[in-house]
């Protein structure tokens, strides 16, 4: 296993359920399969990671 840490983008497919914290900091739960969204505090694109 690989402890790198994968940075996702506004607009990419999630890979797998979790939470996801972007880069203002906001936590969101996101389900498989599903698209990451915009910042929810700044309405941007932005990065996600999982926790």
């Amino acid at each position: 296993m690989s402890n790198e840490t994968r940075e996702y983008r506004t607009g990419q497919g999630v890979p797998q359920t979790g939470v996801y914290t972007c880069q203002s900091g906001a936590r969101v739960e996101i389900k498989a399969n599903e698209v990451f969204p915009v910042c929810p505090t700044k309405g941007e694109e932005t990065t996600w990671k999982q926790e």
